[in-house]
């Protein structure tokens, strides 16, 4: 028997994604921004947010960080409202010397970033330079909300959708087939996994995904880490910068976990400069 509450989310995906086709890029992010800086800030989950910040940004007077959070909820709104707009999305790079290796010959190689700007636009604007990276994410509990989001995203490249791995053993192994081919595979690598490893963000300890370091060391491959700023509405920046240097040593789980210290340091950095643009709302530190 179908899920009322499943089925309630579909039609209710299903209505923003049509609205958001119907008003076009810039009208859809702008009212998608909108309704999610009037509404966000009064749910529950921000005080996730502000405690957050609170930890993590010390120094911010507590006015600064209701600012953030107001402009944390506008990218997510507007992040959200673009999706159906992928195709059409403007960029622009700065970095991309860092990515001729992967263009003349393919992976494996590592791409991390994090839930910075608009991170959809990462797969389809590497598309453009030739790289079809494949994408480890986490699936809409919702079988038929998760389709309409793959749809959007099958749709933002030209030919055939690019690969998507769900978390979990069947999509690790199908990541783990796809490196091994000479795939490159995108991962975002700001959340919480309680059985990872704790590594500094932020100057907090947090526990996290040990993967990349794990597979960039299985493959020999390497770790380039990529964010997106948000220069306007439908209007971004990718900054990709050099792969990061692989620890010496003979103690693999001494540069699993400086390597993995080393990609918090970076999203450290990106967060510190454009905080209004990472999505605070996970419960990223232990209580």
């Amino acid at each position: 028997m179908p899920n009322p509450q499943h089925r309630l989310e579909t039609a209710a995906a299903r209505l923003l994604l049509g609205l958001s086709r119907r008003l076009g890029p810039r009208r859809a992010s702008d009212c998608g921004g909108w309704i999610a800086r009037t509404i966000g800030p009064l749910l529950p989950v921000s005080r996730i947010a502000r405690r957050n910040l609170a930890r993590a940004l010390p120094l911010l007077p507590a006015a600064e960080r209701d600012r953030v959070v107001r402009a944390m909820w506008d990218n997510l709104g507007r992040t959200v409202a673009e999706l159906p707009h992928l195709p059409v999305l403007e960029w622009e790079m700065v970095g991309r010397e860092h990515l001729v290796p992967l263009m003349e010959h393919g992976g494996p190689a590592i791409l991390v970033s994090g839930h910075i700007g608009n991170w959809e636009v990462l797969p389809p604007a590497l598309a453009t330079l030739g790289i079809r990276m494949g994408s480890v994410y986490r699936a809409a509990d919702n079988d038929a909300v998760d389709r309409l989001i793959r749809e959007c995203r099958a749709a933002a490249v030209e030919g055939e959708p690019l690969p998507l791995f769900p978390k979990g053993s069947t999509g690790a192994r199908a990541a783990l087939r796809y490196l091994s081919g000479g795939g490159v595979l995108g991962m975002l690598a700001d959340q919480k996994l309680n059985d990872g490893i704790a590594a500094p963000l932020l100057g907090l300890s947090a526990m996290t995904a040990p993967a990349p370091a794990q597979l960039a060391l299985r493959f020999g491959c390497p770790i380039i880490p990529g964010h997106v700023e948000r220069l306007g509405p439908c209007r971004f920046r990718l900054v990709v910068e050099p792969p990061l240097p692989v620890p010496p040593g003979p103690d693999r789980q001494v540069q699993i976990l400086a390597l993995t210290t080393a990609i918090n340091d970076r999203l450290s950095a990106w967060i510190t400069e454009r905080p209004a643009e990472w999505l605070w709302l996970h419960r990223r530190w232990p209580e």
